[in-house]
């Protein structure tokens, strides 16, 4: 027994010496199961699928209401002579013949011009003065110089005489009025929309009954971080700004008021919900302040469709301060999806964003304000 005790060490420090002692495998760990809502998450094809290509299927069996035309015939404050790929009198007579099978009897055009150029959209459109109105839009890459003010204003006056009836789309989401980050403006020398250069810009704008599309901030998205948390889908991120060197998205809005408060005898409309449709509790606070404060609906549909009570709730309260717009080009089967989204109680509609629509099915007195009544109130027509 004392002899086998005092082997043993030597073996060990023998077979340590020559290398053969072998380390034990620690036991391989089996993964976590992950479990949402009581199911369990397992690995499959399913994994290989990116988030952008990602087009659910719906098995669902519901009612599909499709509406030719509209309720009433439809002012479209809210449209662009580049998106609607307007080049010659050819795409504007093809563009009205969509309007008439559509019913939609009076485009705004947001020509995103002038001078010159304006001067030519003017005569593209000259055949259908009962169809169109063109809106002018001022340029502010010269805001430093000592004219801009009294030449912006000319410019306007200029074209109001060639029929100009508006100011629009003018965007700020941050770079500064009609400016982008390729600009590369620094922030603190960036025009916004309360700067004491345009105040006689607006001014006159009242005095000629020329309401102003203003674009303020972007949808709050566009503040938070491009990963998976992000609420639009990829194909929106180019209108990323999270990291950026531009104002948040409330301190943009706060511009807003300021411009109000400054003018109260122009009418200001801010398209797309003014960038604040995610919340119409506030939205409505707002335009209870300021009188001549109004909105259109463009390019949100998603805003609508995915909130169709609340959205229903806030469109009636508000309907002769909200206009119907589209901002998305001049395909027929675009005015039709927009009929059936503001018309029919139809659910689960394919939108354009991540989510599904829910019809607002808005009553008459709401479609008719929506559609035509409140546009033939605030645009300028004479």
């Amino acid at each position: 027994m004392r002899i086998a005790i005092w082997m043993l060490p030597a073996v060990v420090a023998l077979s340590v010496g020559c290398g053969h002692v072998e380390t034990p495998a620690p036991a391989k760990k089996e993964a976590a199961t992950v479990t949402k809502y009581g199911v369990p998450v397992k690995a499959g094809p399913m994994d290989n699928i990116l988030l952008k290509d990602y087009r659910p299927s719906p098995s669902l069996v519901v009612p599909v209401t499709n509406i030719a035309k509209p309720a009433f015939p439809v002012i479209d404050a809210h449209t662009h002579t580049s998106m609607s790929g307007i080049r010659t009198k050819a795409d504007v007579d093809a563009w009205v013949k969509t309007m008439d099978e559509v019913g939609v009897e009076f485009s705004v055009v947001f020509t995103n011009a002038q001078g010159q150029e304006f001067d030519r959209q003017v005569e593209l459109y000259k055949d259908y003065p009962k169809r169109f109105q063109l809106w002018y839009s001022f340029d502010t890459s010269n805001a430093d110089a000592p004219d801009f003010t009294a030449s912006t204003v000319a410019e306007l006056e200029r074209v109001h005489k060639l029929g100009a009836r508006g100011v629009g789309e003018i965007t700020d989401k941050g770079w500064g009025v009609e400016l982008g980050e390729k600009d590369g403006v620094p922030r603190d020398r960036r025009i916004r929309f309360d700067d004491p250069r345009l105040d006689a810009f607006w001014r006159r704008c009242g005095e000629l009954n020329m309401p102003v599309n203003i674009h303020i901030a972007d949808h709050p998205s566009a503040w938070k971080p491009q990963d998976a948390t992000q609420e639009r889908t990829p194909d929106f991120q180019t209108f990323a700004l999270y990291g950026k060197d531009v104002p948040d998205h409330s301190e943009l809005l706060g511009v807003r008021e300021r411009l109000l408060a400054k003018h109260p005898k122009t009418k200001f409309i801010f398209c797309h919900f003014s960038n604040q449709g995610h919340d119409t509790a506030a939205l409505a606070r707002i335009l209870d302040r300021f009188p001549n404060m109004y909105l259109d609906i463009s390019a949100r549909d998603y805003e609508m469709g995915r909130q169709p009570r609340t959205m229903r709730a806030f469109i009636d309260r508000y309907k002769d301060r909200i206009m119907f717009g589209t901002d998305m080009g001049r395909d027929k089967q675009m005015y039709l999806d927009w009929w059936r989204l503001l018309e029919t109680g139809d659910e689960w509609m394919k939108g354009r964003i991540w989510w599904p629509y829910y019809g607002l099915e808005l009553n008459k007195a709401t479609l008719k304000a929506l559609y035509r009544d409140t546009a033939l109130k605030v645009l300028n027509f004479k």
